[in-house]
């Protein structure tokens, strides 16, 4: 037990019930340092784009804000306009980059275990409130490997934010002596270069986290050979159980195959192990129907039924071995019986007609004739 709670012997690979019902719970592989990296890169490249459109209305927006009459001063009213229109003009300049960046949170989030919204997540465990199982955490195995990757991150990102401010030196000392308009359309490029570098340092850290949250989450899901066998008793019933459905549904499928025999026209007999019912309906233009078949005891059941409601009872063995053998309850039966059957059928019929008066005492039955693939011998 010890063994299968540490996950030593979870050597079998996850079920498909165990992989859905894991993602309905919201255990799914995420990737934090890939959704810092889409949105960080997105971000960048969003500045490179609307930087030089950004720069403009800030410059607009402090001329308009530097340049105030001394009457606007003196108005309230005016200063609450005056401070409307340059929000107005901050978020119409800002307003392409916040659009980029809150589509690039959202892919993201998806890029890895794609979309998934689930209730059971937003449930409060009141479990996690113990600080027992919280100290655990901080000094767990996964706690170690965050504080890696948090170190290699800083350690990257430090390293080539040094080489890019050291090689941008000149062109961030220039700056001091430009035009405003000028320097700030400068500085946002010098910016927007500088920090497409720097995130790119994020693209060693994303490409070794994504595979090993891939990893971790199957290890997670790994199960036990125990594990295995309990949802699949779980999902399919215990054997016993399943014997019993299946017995009951033996005897329901016997009940009403027995009640189905009085309506037959004849049944034939091997003559004591096998017994097959035929049903012949001329109005439907089909072939003959087996009502009932069964063997040893339940031939047995259906001569007595068919002996209690008259119905005529006819020896050949070979026939009904082939019958019993070849054709399923409710089925008709093959064409290569049909001529066989046909002859019984005729036979029964002027048997009938003789004993109601109404003809002569029908000849025996020759040998009937049963096709090689359809014969079965006892």
């Amino acid at each position: 037990m010890a063994e299968s709670e540490s996950g030593a012997d979870k050597s079998e690979e996850p079920t498909e019930k165990r992989l859905r019902e894991s993602r309905e719970e919201g255990q799914i592989a995420r990737s934090r340092e890939l959704s810092t990296l889409v949105v960080v890169m997105s971000g960048v490249i969003a500045l490179m784009i609307y930087g030089g459109d950004l720069a403009s209305a800030l410059v607009d927006l402090m001329r308009g804000c530097l340049s105030i009459s001394r009457d606007t001063l003196m108005d309230t009213g005016s200063m609450a306009l005056l401070l409307l229109k340059a929000g107005t003009m901050a978020i119409k300049a800002l307003a392409p980059i916040l659009a980029v960046l809150l589509a690039a949170s959202i892919v993201g989030n998806i890029a890895l275990g794609g979309w998934m919204f689930s209730t059971k997540t937003m449930v409060p465990k009141f479990g996690r409130m113990n600080p027992g199982p919280g100290l655990a955490r901080m000094f767990s195995k996964k706690s170690v490997i965050e504080l890696v990757k948090a170190l290699a991150k800083f350690s990257i990102t430090l390293m080539v934010g040094i080489v890019v401010l050291s090689n941008d030196r000149n062109d961030l000392l220039a700056l001091s002596g430009q035009p405003l308009e000028t320097a700030l359309g400068h500085a946002v490029e010098v910016l927007g270069n500088s920090a497409l570098w720097m995130a790119s340092g994020l693209i060693l850290i994303a490409a070794v986290d994504v595979p090993f949250q891939l990893w971790d989450n199957k290890q997670k899901l790994m199960m036990t050979k125990q594990e295995i066998k309990d949802e699949y008793k779980d999902s399919e019933g215990k054997p016993e159980v399943k014997g019993k459905i299946r017995q009951m549904q033996r005897q329901m499928a016997e009940r009403r195959m027995m009640q189905a025999v009085p309506e037959a026209d004849v049944v034939i007999t091997n003559p004591t192990h096998f017994a097959v019912a035929l049903k012949y309906d001329p109005t439907k233009g089909t072939a003959p129907v087996v009502l009932a078949k069964g063997g040893d005891f339940l031939a047995l059941k259906i001569r007595e039924i068919a002996q209690e409601h008259k119905v005529l009872l006819m020896e050949s063995p070979a026939l009904a071995r082939s019958v019993y053998y070849s054709t399923e309850v409710d089925q008709e039966i093959p064409a290569g019986l049909y001529l066989a059957v046909a002859q019984v059928l005729a036979y029964v019929y002027q048997l009938k007609q003789f004993r109601s008066g109404k003809g002569k005492r029908p000849t025996p039955l020759p040998d009937l004739p049963i096709p090689p693939d359809l014969r079965r011998d006892e």
